[in-house]
């Protein structure tokens, strides 16, 4: 009896968090960020990027992660939030190609 209420019960807390976190999978967000991060850091490798330029920029993909988990506070990420999520995402790329290609190198 107790193994069949417990089954069910746990059964039950499965199937919500798949559930939950269902809503709140943003997968391109997720992948386009690391290959930011990835353009980011082959910057300072190369030496196309400054060290200023580069903090810049990491406190800007910050910024990012941090609108992404409010985003998925409620359990929801709205079209809305994926939107706004997207158009930080393509401002940060811009910001990223402009300082790799401004002329500036670590020195």
């Amino acid at each position: 009896m107790k193994i069949t209420i417990f089954g069910g019960v746990l059964a039950a807390a499965l199937a919500i968090t798949s559930i939950a976190s269902a809503q709140t999978h943003t997968p391109v967000i997720n992948h386009r960020q690391v290959r930011q991060e990835h353009r980011i850091n082959q910057g300072v490798r190369s030496g196309e990027l400054t060290r200023h330029e580069a903090h810049s920029l990491r406190r800007g993909e910050r910024d990012i992660q941090r609108d992404k988990r409010m985003a998925k506070a409620d359990g929801r990420v709205s079209p809305a939030e994926r939107r706004n999520l997207r158009h930080e995402q393509n401002r940060m790329s811009r910001n990223i190609y402009r300082d790799k290609h401004n002329g500036r190198v670590r020195g």
